[in-house]
């Protein structure tokens, strides 16, 4: 935690300081911006970063030591009266700081804090705010150690995703099959002989499963794989070091020699979509300009509805990345959230259209990388549906 660098977000926001609040772990985000490990928190506990001055906190005096590792002065209370006059002592002269909190819980990542004692900060005359922009630039931003492991771990990503790929050809030529299981364990053994783990198996989906957003194969629910069908690869990981971040992609193929021109010109219309968000960060960090997330999901949204398929793509175009498979930053969102965090530099998003129709469904899925000057791809781009068996 760098309080010199919050104090000095916090001074440009205009903000009088930046309140943290838990009761059983219910806001990890604190924990991961104050450097906290995890303790025992059965009581409240409270502290403040002022945008002047020094920092203070407030625990009960059962778990008075739980805040000790932070800077700042401690204050300790037992009763609920004396929990509320310290707290109300403690914040001073403030009158507008941020919580994690969203108005109308637009951005419900970030709107972690309880009705309750967002009534009980308000009721000392203190207006809040959304931590949400400062939470990306303190809990979402990568170093350059972070990047180098995201991009580490593409490539062994990328590798399980041909080595799934093969194996398919290698199964059904012949008339042979395969199926969902068995594909989704050779990648996570690919994976994991590369130093690379997902928080959850891979998405292996075919045919009319490739369509739930969320499937995931099981021994007890696994789809055979053969010649003729569509097949679906969502694959994520990160490397095993402390702090790695999340590499996150899904391609498509069809098992035959030649893509069926149905599927083909599905998976054009979301590759235009993908583009087209792409472009669109793209240019507006090369000229400087801001951009929001919504904007992002309007632009790949736009060009899925204008070729008549929007009430087919039925999740938001990206989300945040980091040492979560979803961050904390800006997600790529004017669908199911109007996610009007700003694109900032150090920071890694998803870009994943989709078409969802019964039979079948394509997702093309990149990770882009911000930096000061620049938004890069940082895997390689699926230009075409794979014909898995002509590969």
């Amino acid at each position: 935690m760098d309080i010199t660098a919050i104090q000095a977000a916090l001074k440009d926001l205009n903000l009088d300081g930046w309140l943290f609040y838990d009761h059983h772990h219910r806001d990890p985000i604190a924990y991961r911006v104050l450097g906290l490990d995890h303790m025992l928190t059965t009581r409240r506990w409270y502290y403040l970063i002022p945008a002047v001055g020094q920092p203070a906190k407030l625990v009960h005096r059962i778990e008075r030591f739980n805040l000790d590792g932070l800077p700042g002065e401690r204050h300790e209370y037992s009763a609920w009266r004396e929990q509320r006059e310290k707290l109300a002592a403690m914040l001073g002269g403030a009158k507008k700081i941020a919580m994690e909190y969203s108005a109308l819980n637009d951005i419900p990542y970030v709107g972690l804090v309880d009705a309750g004692t967002v009534e009980l900060v308000r009721s000392f005359g203190i207006e809040i705010t959304s931590s949400a922009d400062l939470v990306q630039l303190f809990e979402a931003r990568w170093t350059a150690e972070q990047l180098a492991g995201h991009l580490e771990a593409g490539k062994v990503v990328h590798g399980a995703i041909r080595a799934g790929f093969r194996a398919i050809a290698d199964a059904v030529r012949d008339g042979g099959a395969t199926d969902e299981y068995t594909i989704q364990q050779l990648i996570l053994e690919t994976m994991r002989a590369g130093g690379v783990v997902p928080d959850d198996p891979p998405d292996v989906a075919v045919n009319a499963n490739s369509s739930d957003q969320h499937y995931s194969a099981s021994p007890t629910k696994s789809k055979p794989i053969r010649q003729g069908d569509w097949v679906l690869l969502d694959v994520w990981g990160k490397k095993t070091t402390p702090g790695a971040v999340f590499f996150d992609i899904t391609w498509t193929g069809y098992v035959g020699d030649q893509v069926p021109e149905r599927h083909a010109a599905i998976f054009n219309i979301v590759k235009q979509a993908r583009d087209a968000a792409i472009d669109l960060v793209q240019t507006a960090v090369r000229q400087g300009r801001p951009l929001a997330g919504w904007q992002v999901d309007d632009a790949a949204r736009g060009v899925i509805a204008k070729a008549g398929y929007g009430d087919y793509f039925v999740h938001r175009t990206g989300h945040s990345i980091g040492e979560d498979i979803h961050g904390n930053g800006a997600n790529m969102d004017n669908f199911e959230t109007h996610d009007t965090r700003p694109v900032i530099p150090r920071t890694c998003f998803s870009i994943e259209p989709g078409i969802y129709l019964p039979e079948f469904g394509v997702r093309s899925e990149v990770d882009v990388y911000v930096d000061e000057h620049e938004a890069r791809v940082t895997g390689e781009i699926q230009q075409a549906a794979v014909p898995i068996l002509a590969a």
